[in-house]
């Protein structure tokens, strides 16, 4: 099976950068403890006001289950809550894993 990539880029408010770097410790903890197959994730801040969010699932079934909960734990609904618009949603298979 091949790992599955969650490319989301997204904005936020300048005045709530710091309420989201501060909700994603616990956005992570309860994606570690609810999420099966999350595999990790990496936040990139990118210019002009814009995050990419890189998350591994382990399976395309995985990251399909994860996106019908939402934000269904306090610390996803958390940091759900400081963006202020979706720019993007994409989803890949990590290439150079199946090598």
């Amino acid at each position: 099976m091949s790992t599955t990539v969650e490319l989301t880029r997204f904005k936020v408010a300048q005045d709530r950068t710091e309420a989201m770097l501060a909700a994603r410790p616990g956005m992570l903890a309860d994606f570690r403890a609810d999420r099966e197959g999350f595999l990790g994730a990496r936040l990139v801040r990118l210019p002009g006001g814009e995050w990419l969010d890189v998350v591994e699932w382990r399976s395309a079934d995985n990251f399909a289950a994860s996106r019908r909960k939402g934000a269904n734990l306090p610390g996803i609904a958390a940091f759900f809550a400081t963006i202020a618009e979706l720019v993007s949603a994409e989803e890949g298979v990590l290439a150079d894993a199946e090598r």
